[in-house]
């Protein structure tokens, strides 16, 4: 956008000539840049004793003082100098080209610095007055909306009401949280066209007068139209909140441009305001979903009635039927969050797989991913494979976010909010049981049957005392546990297991007759290694059913 069209509504070159003072003025030069900006008028003298730019300063000369000719001009072309104006008829011998883009105006007869200098101040204060009160009145419109808790799309409509042009707000994604004028899908076109120019940074002589987060562009929509958008960046202290911005089908006239960009510099800060009341609304209603979600997979309510008033409260329907799905919420090192972090990632988790029918619930629980989501499937093979479904799309967005594969863990499908709890429980004991095993993607406690068959007897007096006598003597030394679970995993391969283990056969053996002597039982017979593989497995069992325990007493 050219600097001609960016100085609308602020005193110009064309503007100072249009003034009965300047009357009978002639211009000498540079007559194709007379709307660029004025604001100051300096003496020559003064211009020439210092250094400093002159970006829309108009400098005042008399003829006898342009003696020194084109070094003179030169100099101030490359200060940035706006014009130069002669008081008086220019000397005979005044440079026939004076340098490219300085305008040069001969008086038709002398006025004095003091009346020009008087003129181009009131002038410049004139337009100042009118752009405060145009500004106070956008402020003040949109500040009463605000106050009267109009919400985001109310404020946006009002943008573009005072505009005269459709409007839209954009969050610090990119995303469209309010449109007017336009429809959604058009909306959403042009903030996809625009974020990309957004956010390329522009060279300090593109920018909108000292307004470094406004900028005009032109996109294109979807059917070739091409529009102009007018934005300014919200910033409220050192965050940064998104854009307000106002479109327009055809390009804009100065005035109606300067308009733009007065409302949408005003627009911003109750914009960015109501933006960040929501988040702080939505945050709040997020902690109480997340605390009633919480209850729910503990099956922490007093009474049915409680859990059904607070559900209704949540618009969660607890008739419907549900899964639930369990994954690791561990962020890398260094984040400054992490608890933020979790639950961001939470939020991410329970969007994949979107459909209208489904309503997805999350919550975090200590360094666990919680989704209660419910079921859109009525016959439990569907409900099954909807589950899985799910669960492999999660571990594909949780792996891609955090740089790792990992593993989702989901329970069998339930009936009614009541079963919840139960169902949370055989997710966390599939997820515990992942963990040991190192399993990673979709794991569903049904795939873990050698051990979940087990959880029945897991709790009971002669599977304690089966695990004290196989793995009892084992406790102090876990690198002969481990050992000796690789060795099972392996199917009692010695070959196998060395290789698996990066140990010598001959050190293989010698470990083999000592866990043998330590647990009582020769574990290269197949009966006995049944026996400690059983013991293993209860074990594992229970130390997973104790850390769901523990972790349901923290209320």
């Amino acid at each position: 956008m050219g600097s001609e069209q960016r100085s609308a509504d602020r005193m110009t070159v064309a503007g100072l000539l249009d003034e009965s003072l300047m009357s009978g003025a002639r211009v000498i030069a540079g007559d194709d840049h007379l709307g660029r900006e004025l604001r100051w008028l300096l003496p020559l003298s003064e211009v020439m004793a210092r250094p400093d730019p002159l970006d829309a300063v108009a400098v005042y000369a008399r003829p006898e003082s342009l003696l020194a000719g084109v070094a003179t001009l030169g100099a101030l072309a490359a200060r940035g100098a706006r014009a130069l104006v002669i008081d008086g008829v220019a000397p005979a011998d005044f440079p026939p080209i004076p340098p490219s883009g300085l305008v040069v105006i001969e008086m038709a007869f002398p006025v004095g610095f003091a009346a020009l200098n008087r003129l181009l101040a009131e002038r410049a204060l004139s337009q100042e007055v009118h752009v405060m009160r145009y500004a106070t009145h956008v402020h003040a419109s949109l500040a009463s909306l605000f106050h009267r808790g109009a919400g985001l799309q109310i404020l946006i409509r009002e943008v573009s009401n005072l505009a005269r042009n459709p409007a839209i707000a954009l969050d610090a994604r990119g995303k469209v949280v309010g449109h007017n004028g336009l429809a959604a899908e058009v909306a959403t076109a042009l903030a996809e066209a625009l974020v990309p120019k957004l956010t390329v940074d522009l060279p300090a002589a593109a920018r909108l007068s000292a307004h470094h987060d406004t900028r005009v562009e032109h996109i294109a929509d979807p059917h070739g139209a091409v529009w102009t958008a007018i934005s300014t960046a919200i910033r409220l202290g050192k965050e940064f909140e998104g854009w307000v911005v106002v479109v327009c089908n055809a390009e804009p006239g100065a005035h109606d441009l300067a308009r733009h960009l007065v409302v949408t510099e005003q627009a911003t800060a109750i914009i960015g305001s109501e933006m960040l009341r929501q988040h702080s609304v939505d945050e709040a209603e997020e902690r109480a979903r997340g605390d009633f979600i919480q209850a729910l997979v503990h099956g922490h309510f007093s009474s049915a009635h409680e859990m059904r008033a607070r559900a209704e409260y949540h618009d969660i329907d607890i008739d419907s039927r549900f899964g639930v799905f369990v994954a690791p919420g561990t962020v890398p090192r260094g984040v400054d969050n992490p608890t933020a972090s979790m639950v961001r990632l939470a939020r991410y988790a329970a969007n994949v797989a979107p459909d209208p029918a489904v309503r997805s619930y999350v919550t975090v629980l200590g360094d666990v991913l919680v989704v209660v989501r419910s079921l859109r499937a009525e016959a439990d093979t569907a409900m099954n494979q909807e589950m899985a479904h799910y669960a492999e799309a999660m571990a594909d967005e949780l792996g891609h976010r955090r740089g790792a594969a990992v593993a989702v863990c989901h329970s069998r499908p339930v009936s009614g909010a009541q079963a919840v709890s139960a169902s949370y429980r055989e997710a966390r004991v599939a997820l515990g049981i992942a963990r040991r095993l190192g399993l990673t993607g979709a794991v569903s406690y049904q795939d873990l049957r050698s051990f979940t068959v087990l959880a029945e007897v897991a709790e009971t007096e002669q599977s304690r005392a089966l695990v004290n006598d196989i793995l009892g003597p084992l406790r102090a030394t876990p690198d002969l546990r481990d050992f000796l679970t690789g060795y099972l995993a392996n199917g009692g391969n010695v070959n196998a297991t060395a290789r698996a283990l990066n140990v010598h056969r001959n050190t293989m053996l010698a470990k083999l007759d000592r866990v043998s002597r330590d647990i009582g039982l020769d574990i290269r017979l197949p009966d006995n290694q049944f026996t400690v593989w059983l013991a293993i497995r209860l074990d594992l069992l229970t130390e997973v059913a104790a850390a769901v325990d523990r972790e349901a007493s923290f209320r």
